[in-house]
C-alpha cells in the first residue's frame, strides 16, 4: 500500500511539473489566446475613440438676479438700513458741496442687447452677453453618414497622441492664434457617449474648455457652418437622442 501511494505521488508530481513547463514554454498560451480572440480582440477592432471639445464662452456681463435672490437682497438692504450710522448734517452738506465742485461722473451701464442679438447672428460672440455660449460646428462627425452633415461639437479621432487630453488640444489648434486663448478645465473628460450607429463603433469623450481671450477663427474643409449657441438653443441643433445627456453635462 505504501509503495502504491508513493508511485501515485511521483506520477502526480511529474504531471504537475510537465504542466508548469508547458505554461512557461508557451504550450498552453496559444489556447488561451485563441479563447479570447473572438471576444476582446474583435471588440477592440470595432471601436474607435474620439475626443470632442466643448468650447465655452463665459458670460460677459452679470446676468439678472433670480426673483428669489432679488427679494432676499431687497430684504437684506431694508434690514441693514435700520442700523445704519447717522452722520451730522454739516458733514453731509460739506461732502455734497465738495462733490459738486469737483464734478461727479455719471455712470451709464452698457447695453446688454447688441446688434448681433437684434439680427440673430449666431456666428458672433457679441450676443447673449449674460449667458454661456457653446461652439457647435456643422459637418460630418465620426461615424455619421457621409452625405448628411449635422451639428456637433468639434472633435478628432484619437491616434498617436500621448494622452486623450492632448488629442483634445489638437482639436482647437486650427481655430486659435495662441493656444493659451483656450483654457482646458482639468485633464479628465466631463462626459462620455457611445455611438453604435455604424461600424466601427465610436466612443466620444467630451473635454470642457473656456475661451479666455481673442476670437476663434472657425475654419476647415469639413466645416460647413458654425454657431455659438446657449443651452436653451441646443434643441434647434442637436439630435433629440443626445439632447437630454447634453443638458445634464453642460452648466447654465
Amino acid at each position: 500500500m505504501q509503495r502504491s501511494c508513493a508511485l501515485l505521488r511521483a506520477l502526480g508530481a511529474s504531471s504537475s511539473r510537465r504542466l508548469v513547463d508547458n505554461v512557461v514554454k508557451g504550450a498552453l498560451v496559444p489556447d488561451a489566446r485563441r479563447s479570447l480572440s473572438t471576444s476582446s480582440a474583435d471588440a477592440v477592432s470595432n471601436e474607435k475613440i474620439v475626443a470632442a471639445v466643448v468650447v465655452e464662452r463665459l458670460p460677459v456681463v452679470l446676468p439678472d438676479m433670480a426673483p428669489a435672490v432679488e427679494a432676499f437682497e431687497s430684504f437684506s438692504f431694508d434690514w441693514r438700513q435700520q442700523f445704519r450710522r447717522e452722520y451730522p448734517q454739516e458733514f453731509l452738506d460739506a461732502s455734497s458741496s465738495r462733490e459738486a465742485d469737483e464734478g461727479e461722473a455719471e455712470f451709464e451701464p452698457a447695453p446688454t442687447v447688441t446688434e448681433a442679438d437684434k439680427t440673430n447672428d449666431r456666428r458672433s460672440l457679441q450676443r447673449a452677453l449674460t449667458r454661456r455660449l457653446y461652439l457647435l460646428i456643422r459637418g460630418i462627425p465620426y461615424g455619421g453618414a457621409k452625405d448628411t452633415p449635422v451639428w456637433h461639437f468639434p472633435e478628432k479621432e484619437y491616434a498617436k497622441e500621448d494622452s486623450l487630453r492632448l488629442c483634445a488640444e489638437e482639436v482647437v489648434k486650427p481655430f486659435v492664434s495662441n493656444p493659451k486663448d483656450v483654457y482646458f478645465v482639468g485633464n479628465a473628460p466631463c462626459g462620455h457617449l457611445h455611438y453604435r450607429l455604424s461600424e466601427p463603433n465610436y466612443k466620444r469623450f467630451f473635454f470642457k474648455s473656456q475661451l479666455i481671450t481673442g476670437k476663434l477663427q472657425v475654419k476647415g474643409k469639413k466645416i460647413k457652418d458654425y454657431a455659438w449657441v446657449s443651452k436653451e438653443e441646443l434643441p434647434e441643433y442637436l439630435d433629440p437622442s443626445d439632447l437630454e445627456y447634453m443638458k445634464k453635462m453642460l452648466i447654465d
